[in-house]
């Protein structure tokens, strides 16, 4: 079992940036892959980003790259998610989750299982 924490989150004018946070919980917590989604209001939830367990390689959606950048501190137990050049289109609840990997280098989001979810935090970017 893994819990999941994550916080960071807030209201930022569009260009600005923001860093969220995951703390897992759990005595194998640094050996899970991890990932970020969000969910916007009226909208599906949706892979933002993930990292192997390792930190060995990330998988982006095409609608940030360039703008996030998903990193993990194994001894800390802590998965972080940096925005930048926020847009208004940002604006979601994000989701903090871990799981397994399919293959020991990930190039798609569906090389990752993910089967814990945090509670979420709150990103509001204003125009």
């Amino acid at each position: 079992q893994v819990q999941l924490v994550e916080s960071g989150g807030g209201l930022v004018q569009a260009g600005g940036s923001l860093r969220l946070s995951c703390v897992a919980s759990g005595r194998t917590a640094s050996s899970y892959a991890m990932g970020w989604f969000r969910q916007a209001p009226g909208k599906e939830r949706e892979f933002v980003a993930g990292i192997t367990w390792s930190g060995g390689s990330t998988v982006y959606a095409d609608s940030v790259k360039g703008r996030f950048t998903i990193s993990r501190d194994n001894a800390k137990n802590t998965a972080f998610l940096q925005m930048n050049s926020l847009k208004p289109e940002d604006t979601a609840d994000y989701y903090c989750a871990a799981g397994v990997q399919s293959v020991v280098v990930v190039r798609t989001p569906e090389g990752f299982e993910f089967d814990y979810w945090g509670q979420g935090t709150q990103v509001t970017v204003s125009s």
